[in-house]
C-alpha cells in the first residue's frame, strides 16, 4: 500500500458487501438510485447555501472529478454494491496529510437496503483502507437526529466528541451535527471490521 496521496482506486468486498470507484457505465444505475432515495435522503445530505452557486456537474464530469481525488489523495469516493446492484455510497473526503492525515467519513444507503447491516461494512472497509493507506484519524459528522447513523458510528467504536454547532447547511437550514472520530491505533474488532487488532 503507497503512503499518501496517489493511491490507485480499489475494490475492497466483505460480507456481500463490495465498494468500488464509481464508472461511466454506471451512469443509468447511479441516476436510477439517487431518484429513489431523493425523499429519503433529503433531511441528511448537504447542500449549497443560498447565494452559492456551481456550475452543474455531469455524470460524466462527477467521474473525472472522482478519479481526479483519488489521484491527489484527496478523497477516496466510492460506490457501495450488493449482488452487483448500486445500494449506496461512502466516500472518506476531505484527506489532509501533513501533520495531521485525516479526513471525514460520509455515508448513504438505498432505503430497500437500510438495517441490513451494509452501511456498517461498507463503511468499516473504506474506513480499514485509509488507515492502510497512512490516515492517522477519521471523523463521521452526523446530525442528532438521525439515529440510524449515530448507530453506524457507535458500532464501529468512533468515539463522540461532542457538537459542532451550525455546522452544514441541509434540508434548508445549518445544522448542528455530532462528531465521532477513531484513530489508527485505536483496536478495530468486531464483526465489522476486516482487520481485527
Amino acid at each position: 500500500m503507497r503512503i499518501g496521496a496517489d493511491v490507485a482506486p480499489v475494490e475492497l468486498s466483505r460480507g456481500g458487501v463490495t465498494l468500488r470507484p464509481l464508472r461511466r457505465s454506471d451512469e443509468r444505475a447511479w441516476h436510477a438510485v439517487r431518484a429513489r432515495n431523493r425523499e429519503w435522503l433529503r433531511p441528511w445530505e448537504a447542500i449549497l447555501p443560498p447565494g452559492r452557486r456551481e456550475a452543474p456537474l455531469t455524470y460524466a464530469g462527477l467521474v473525472r472529478r472522482e478519479r481526479k481525488q483519488w489521484r491527489e489523495g484527496s478523497a477516496q469516493p466510492y460506490v457501495v454494491t450488493v449482488a452487483g446492484e448500486i445500494v449506496g455510497r461512502v466516500a472518506v473526503a476531505g484527506i489532509r496529510w501533513g501533520a495531521e492525515c485525516g479526513g471525514s467519513i460520509g455515508y448513504w444507503v438505498d432505503q430497500a437496503h437500510a438495517g441490513r447491516g451494509v452501511t456498517p461494512t461498507a463503511v468499516a472497509l473504506a474506513a480499514d483502507h485509509a488507515f492502510a493507506a497512512g490516515l492517522h484519524r477519521l471523523e463521521i459528522a452526523v446530525r442528532p437526529e438521525n439515529f440510524a447513523s449515530l448507530r453506524v458510528a457507535e458500532k464501529l467504536g468512533f468515539v463522540d466528541e461532542g457538537l459542532r454547532r451550525s455546522y452544514l447547511y441541509i434540508d434548508g437550514a445549518w445544522r448542528d451535527h455530532r462528531v465521532f472520530a477513531r484513530t489508527q491505533d485505536m483496536p478495530r474488532i468486531g464483526r465489522y471490521w476486516t482487520q481485527g487488532d
